[in-house]
């Protein structure tokens, strides 16, 4: 692909985010195929990308799902997906979001909402994922800790959170999208009656049926990176990036794809890399986490929280976008993809002399040591020059390298 034709494809592509042209941004949805003949579901993402971009659905009329899950093409000839859609304002000195409220910030680093839509509904899978007793049973759902059941779930849960958006009840919402300029969109896809008073609970469903449908657009899954262009024939892997893809693969060295597999799952056109599972990898607490201000002696136990016996397990992510998306882990821990790379090689706990954030070669313990799973990383041995040729091959999985 030359530089001129990677540009047009950017620039027509800042068009549709700048949203200048809905219709062109929805159209093949990478996600349910239903049929629709009416074009209903074509509308329903229409109006799920005005919600997701509506601020004034917080509480100080400031923050909407696009400020912690970016859409924003931020440079021309960059990817269109510019922060993978994460939180375009997270570093691991500050890795988590700020919310409606002023001084309000999140525990977690907010996850990618890109290819969330394959995600399966939370479940347990009684013949445990990968084969390995170490890991759990559960599989799916949304959030790192798959509180939510599916996208439907996940999208009612910002708004009232009060470390987010703040709003106070489901019908506060719902009035705001009766005085919103959209509202008569609403009604043309739920009913002329959607929005009337006393619906708020199905219209708050509504609402977030709208988002999912936006959320599972081709828009969210454009499997245009490097590495499917590899795989349709279209282009080819420097040396260093088919190094570092021989070390990710199973049978590798690295032995990443025992859980950030290569295969395509749950409909998706392209390789997801994640099974979708929960696991214990051992990250250590990020002491910048401006939690610990008020809870000094904070424990994220992720799915363990909600589930007795599932201490220190986070969902495992999709890998698409990753050179986007820092910083990495729950906590934004680590800043960068060489850090992360070091962490699965090394990850024995060494003295880090006090240093706030970690650093290659420095690993503090676990901030959970419970069903720690080393099966698949610490002692790697990976050389220097294997760790960047990995760096190099996860890089290839930014979109927006060709068109498919």
């Amino acid at each position: 692909m030359t530089g001129n034709s990677k540009k047009l494809w950017v620039d027509s592509h800042s068009v549709v985010f700048a949203g200048l042209s809905v219709v062109l941004l929805l159209t093949g949805c990478g996600g349910d195929s239903t049929d629709d003949p009416g074009g209903s579901r074509l509308s329903k993402a229409a109006l799920g990308k005005m919600l997701y971009e509506d601020t004034n659905l917080s509480k100080n009329g400031n923050q909407s799902c696009e400020s912690c899950h970016s859409l924003t093409l931020l440079t021309v000839g960059s990817s269109p997906a510019a922060r993978g859609f994460a939180d375009p304002d997270s570093t691991s000195t500050a890795p988590v979001s700020e919310g409606s409220k002023a001084g309000e910030f999140g525990d977690r680093n907010a996850p990618t909402a890109a290819y969330a839509q394959f995600s399966p509904s939370f479940y347990y899978d009684s013949s445990s994922p990968l084969n390995n007793p170490n890991k759990p049973g559960y599989v799916g759902g949304q959030f790192l800790d798959g509180r939510a059941v599916d996208l439907v779930e996940q999208a009612k849960g910002p708004f009232l959170n009060q470390k987010e958006m703040n709003m106070a009840n489901e019908a506060a919402v719902v009035a705001k999208v009766r005085d919103a300029a959209y509202a008569h969109m609403f009604k043309q896809v739920f009913g002329a009656s959607s929005l009337d008073s006393g619906n708020e609970a199905t219209a708050y469903n509504q609402i977030a049926e709208a988002i999912a449908a936006f959320e599972s657009t081709a828009m969210f899954a454009p499997f245009s990176s490097k590495f499917d262009a590899v795989q349709a024939g279209k282009a080819s892997f420097t040396g260093a990036e088919e190094n570092g893809f021989q070390l990710f693969q199973v049978d590798g060295k690295g032995r990443c794809a025992e859980c950030h597999k290569l295969e395509k799952i749950g409909g998706s056109s392209g390789v997801l890399f994640t099974d979708f599972s929960y696991s214990n990898i051992g990250v250590p607490p990020n002491p910048a986490n401006p939690v610990y201000a008020y809870l000094p002696n904070f424990v994220d136990l992720g799915l363990g929280k909600r589930i007795s016996g599932e201490e220190g397990k986070f969902k495992i992510p999709t890998l698409r976008n990753v050179e986007l998306t820092a910083p990495y882990m729950h906590n934004g821990s680590l800043a960068t993809l060489e850090q992360v790379v070091n962490f699965y090689n090394e990850r024995d706990p060494k003295n880090c002399s006090g240093s706030a954030v970690p650093f290659v070669d420095c690993w503090p313990d676990p901030e959970v040591a419970d069903n720690l799973d080393d099966t698949f990383s610490g002692d790697l041995l990976l050389s220097v020059e294997e760790e960047a040729d990995l760096v190099a091959f996860m890089k290839t999985l930014t979109d927006g390298y060709f068109t498919p």
